[in-house]
């Protein structure tokens, strides 16, 4: 196995691993302090099972809450217009060895394209008119070889497991300082400064937790990105293209901006979408860009406050990727 691609597992495997550990025994310290020891594991279980009988109706019906939103259709292979569009999620499907997804075309006026799904709604794969406009075949099968990777690494199930540590945390923070504000007396258990200082502490905690996840879903997409290069055929180069196109079409002075060298790093971090969408972008332009990508020095901080790595790391990743996955 190619050694990048070890190493980011390997950091994924750990970072699940810490973020479970490390939250479960914080949760359990606090928790038995306060109930004793005995009592703690009754509350854990029981805010835990509640959060995740929410998580679960959320992941089952959450599909067609996303369809309302992005205004999708389903295309069929029939579609005179986008029959296409399922023929290509197919193919991208075979590469990927499962079955092929639902396909949607999302009418809303960015270029995206998401996987999502539940065992009621089945695997689907959306993708924008902006999208489909801008890339070529080659270029969208890339795209949706990232987003069945998703799919096929079971990457919503992971996050949302993930996800209830800081969610744990904050609702043992707010019953702790609720407890606080109410509770009257001394003693070890009805200490209402106590309960109130450590609740607060402990919603803090909850929110600083959101950053381990944030780094976990960034590794998550840089996963994403190995499968579109392992599975798609020549899929490093034409995900590299892609994700400059959509970054020129958002994005038109990018360019501008590493030529005067003033590209400012927090600026990064945001994604503001502009009023119109340039769906005709020059291949000169794509090349520059990915070029000035390959070169970038991209500090560690640069994506913090992303769910996903910074382009430069991303295009930086895919370029060892060719080698590990020839055209």
């Amino acid at each position: 196995m190619n050694l990048t691609i070890l190493k980011l597992k390997a950091n994924m495997l750990l970072a699940s691993i810490g973020i479970f550990l490390l939250g479960f025994a914080l949760i359990f310290a606090v928790v038995s302090y306060f109930y004793g020891l005995s009592f703690a594991p009754l509350v854990i279980v029981g805010i835990l099972s509640f959060l995740i009988v929410l998580d679960i109706i959320q992941w089952l019906f959450g599909p067609y809450l996303i369809n309302a939103m992005y205004k999708t259709v389903e295309v069929t292979p029939n579609d005179p217009t986008y029959g296409w569009v399922v023929d290509v999620v197919n193919e991208v499907a075979m590469y990927n060895r499962m079955s092929p997804p639902k396909v949607y075309i999302a009418n809303v006026p960015f270029p995206n394209a998401f996987a999502y799904g539940s065992p009621i709604a089945g695997k689907r794969v959306a993708i924008t008119l902006p999208l489909l406009k801008m890339l070529n075949k080659d270029e969208l099968k890339a795209v949706l070889g990232h987003e069945l990777g998703h799919l096929r690494h079971k990457d919503v199930q992971l996050l949302m497991a993930v996800g209830l540590i800081p969610a744990l945390l904050f609702w043992i923070g707010y019953s702790l300082m609720f407890s606080g504000m109410f509770s009257e007396g001394g003693g070890r258990n009805n200490n209402a400064g106590a309960l109130w200082l450590v609740g607060i502490a402990l919603l803090v905690v909850s929110y600083l937790f959101q950053f381990f996840v944030l780094y976990l879903n960034r590794m998550r997409e840089a996963y994403a990105d190995v499968n579109a290069a392992e599975t798609v055929p020549n899929g490093a180069e034409n995900l590299e293209r892609a994700l400059a196109k959509i970054t020129l079409s958002t994005d038109p002075r990018i360019l501008e901006k590493y030529k005067k060298k003033n590209n400012n790093n927090i600026a990064n971090m945001l994604f503001f979408s502009p009023i119109e969408v340039n769906e005709d972008i020059p291949e000169t332009s794509v090349d520059e860009l990915i070029e000035y990508w390959k070169h970038e020095k991209v500090s560690w901080f640069s994506d913090f406050f992303s769910d996903h790595p910074s382009s430069a790391k991303r295009i930086q990743l895919l370029e060892k990727l060719k080698y590990a996955f020839p055209a």
